[in-house]
């Protein structure tokens, strides 16, 4: 199976990985050995070294011990369940073929293995932030780009479900949004315009377009 597959397989629920995980399935078809990990399973770095040895082993060991944390850690930066699954997934499959350059001298194992996570939630974060309902996407391709928020704001039809949306927004979060997915600035330079703190900003446009999408559900 190649990488990409491999990547396709693991892109199901966390129970189903778990159960291709037991069986010794869903991983790429290379480096397949005998076990390379001993009985004593308590090192974290031996069990990645094992993995980048092609050990398949080891990998369901790592996430017999850790996906239930991962996952944990993933969800208190991307707060829906179903998406740091997504992560925790996404994360086994890099696990797998970044274990070969794993270096024990470096750190420890156990953090390794959280970084990876951790980055892979972030990296969902980023890109969950950046969505667009259907309509708001068609507003962006419309609006001139030099127009303010406010003016990008007036030209929404006044029944347009969009905008009875954003008018339920608090101001400011209304603004955040329209700078950040009509003016195409950055979170940085929200943060500044609106002078409020960079977390506070990416907070807003998060709940924000999470409200958008309910309210236009």
């Amino acid at each position: 199976m190649c990488a990409g597959a491999a990547a396709g397989t693991w892109a199901k629920s966390d129970k189903t990985a778990a159960i291709l995980l037991a069986e010794g399935r869903g991983l790429p078809a290379q480096r397949i050995g005998t076990s390379l990990v001993s009985e004593n399973r308590d090192d974290h770095s031996s069990l990645i070294v094992a993995c980048g040895r092609g050990d398949r082993a080891a990998l369901q060991e790592i996430y017999r011990r850790e996906a239930g944390a991962m996952i944990g850690v993933a969800t208190r930066i991307v707060k829906r369940r179903e998406l740091a699954e997504e992560v925790v997934q996404e994360a086994f499959v890099a696990i797998w073929r970044n274990a070969s350059r794993f270096d024990p001298s470096i750190g420890s194992g156990r953090a390794w293995l959280f970084q990876i996570a951790r980055n892979r939630a972030l990296n969902m974060l980023r890109d969950t932030s950046r969505e667009l309902p259907t309509e708001e996407e068609a507003l962006n391709a419309s609006v001139d780009a030099g127009a303010d928020y406010e003016n990008a704001y007036e030209r929404l039809a006044n029944n347009s479900a969009l905008k009875r949306c954003l008018e339920e927004l608090e101001p400011r979060r209304r603004q955040g949004v329209l700078l950040a997915f009509v003016e195409g600035f950055s979170h940085g330079e929200i943060a500044a315009k609106l002078k409020v703190p960079l977390g506070t900003t990416k907070s807003w446009l998060r709940r924000s377009l999470i409200a958008l999408r309910e309210c236009m559900a």
